[in-house]
């Protein structure tokens, strides 16, 4: 049998038995699951402190999952193992799937063009990206800068970025922002927006310049600045502000240290403030619609 998505499923009692091979990874030697039927009942999430709050059962001949704390903590057997494994691609989960439970699927044979699939040591940003609300701290997927800039530059927030400026409340603002808007981590992937859950630092650091009386001008001095090359610039959801990512080298100092740095220097360089929040890798960053943003070239063609 040709190794997929549907042989894996009738190979593993619907996924059921990859939830039962993830989780005994965690608990040895225990009965980790215990099928009724279609359903699961409860057992203890590794991804929830260990709670018993995991709740499995088969839909659609596909197993899926929930946690009775996290309401955003959902999905089938595929997302469930990627926790796990960690894959760069679906066809890459599939193969340690495969791998991992001894399923003996055939895989397809390599070929000359075998070199196409060998891992790629260029740089690339990539960052975890988050559903609304700002509440939910679990990733539904990893973006390149290049696609987070396609979506600033897009329709994709217009609407929802226009409602928040005509509001007049500084608190209703703030309610709206936090309920509407989809955000990234620029820093990096996370398992779970939080500095201890980094799987991988993007080598960028996020700066924030909130309430400038000056955006236009703010936005030339750092696009021209002689010593930090621009990645990502675009305006803040609130309009009146700026989020301007950059690279870090990670070898000559800690993402804090380099923040303290940016900072002094931009306070010495142009008497900007810096919104100090920057200092945290799992920092939150909204996205916003700006036809104008700026992507650096070299990440376009990545």
């Amino acid at each position: 049998m040709q190794l997929s998505k549907e042989a894996i499923l009738d190979k593993t009692h619907c996924g059921i038995n990859i939830y039962a091979y993830v989780l005994r990874q965690f608990y040895p030697n225990t009965t980790v699951l215990t099928l009724s039927g279609r359903d699961c009942g409860i057992t203890r999430n590794p991804f929830n402190k260990d709670k018993e709050t995991l709740s499995v059962s088969i839909v659609n001949s596909c197993a899926i999952h929930s946690d009775t704390e996290i309401i955003t903590f959902k999905g089938d057997v595929f997302d469930f193992a990627q926790l796990y494994f960690k894959a760069e691609t679906n066809e890459d989960l599939f193969h340690k799937i495969n791998t991992s439970m001894n399923l003996n699927l055939e895989t397809t044979k390599e070929d000359d063009l075998s070199w196409i699939y060998e891992p790629d040591n260029t740089w690339y940003a990539l960052c975890s990206f988050y559903k609304a609300p700002v509440r939910n701290v679990y990733p539904c997927k990893t973006l390149k800068l290049s696609e987070i800039f396609a979506l600033i530059k897009s329709d994709a927030y217009k609407d929802i970025t226009n409602k928040l400026r005509a509001i007049e409340d500084p608190k209703e603002k703030r309610i709206y922002k936090a309920n509407n808007f989809d955000y990234v981590t620029f820093s990096g992937e996370f398992e779970r927006r939080n500095d201890s859950n980094l799987i991988k630092h993007s080598s960028l650091i996020t700066i924030d310049f909130d309430h400038l009386s000056n955006v236009n001008e703010v936005k030339k001095q750092l696009l021209e600045d002689e010593y930090f090359e621009t990645e990502l610039l675009f305006t803040s959801p609130s309009g009146d502000g700026l989020k301007w990512v950059i690279k870090i080298d990670l070898s000559q100092a800690t993402h804090q240290e380099f923040f303290k740095a940016v900072a002094n220097y931009l306070k010495q360089s142009y008497n900007l403030e810096v919104d100090q929040s920057g200092k945290d890798i799992s920092r939150a960053c909204f996205l916003t619609y700006d036809p104008d943003a700026f992507l650096n070239k070299k990440h376009s063609i990545v």
